[in-house]
């Protein structure tokens, strides 16, 4: 990564997704994965039907968290990293910024036609218009009940 430049995935973009599975990543997106020179890496979300996506150094980041914080033969590291990394594949984009999503992980978010990319900082999600559009309606009511602040750290409270 380049010193002293931040890489976060932002916006919420919806892309057509072609016949093959084939659909172009936001030229941000793709911008952040040649700016890092590496694939993506896409896996099914563990928690929504969503397809997560990242930069295979996040994933990285994450086999070492895991590593030093769970038991190394524990049941829980054993099934995350089953989950996980069992399930991850790497995309390069072709020439043309698509990726083409395996048919587990389109099934999976029940993507057929369209994808909505969701950046969540450090990675993304891939959506089913519909369902997104269900989640984002739950988590924009859920914010609202519970207003919820942030701290900024090492930073003044103004």
């Amino acid at each position: 990564m380049t010193a002293g430049k931040t890489f976060l995935f932002m916006d919420t973009i919806a892309n057509k997704v072609d016949a093959k599975g084939r659909v172009s990543l936001p030229s941000d997106y793709r911008a952040i994965v040649k700016e890092l020179s590496t694939d993506i890496v896409c896996y099914r979300s563990l928690s929504s039907p969503c397809i997560e996506g990242c930069t295979e150094e996040l994933l990285d980041r994450l086999a070492s968290d895991m590593e030093n914080s769970l038991d190394f033969f524990s049941q829980t590291q054993d099934e995350l990293t089953n989950l996980i990394f069992g399930d991850a594949r790497r995309f390069a984009f072709d020439s043309t910024g698509r990726i083409m999503l395996s048919e587990k992980l389109l099934k999976h978010a029940e993507i057929t036609d369209t994808a909505v990319f969701v950046g969540k900082g450090r990675k993304f999600q891939i959506w089913n218009p519909e369902n997104w559009a269900r989640e984002e309606a739950r988590i924009r009511a859920e914010v609202f009940k519970k207003r919820p602040s942030l701290k900024p750290v090492g930073g003044q409270n103004d």
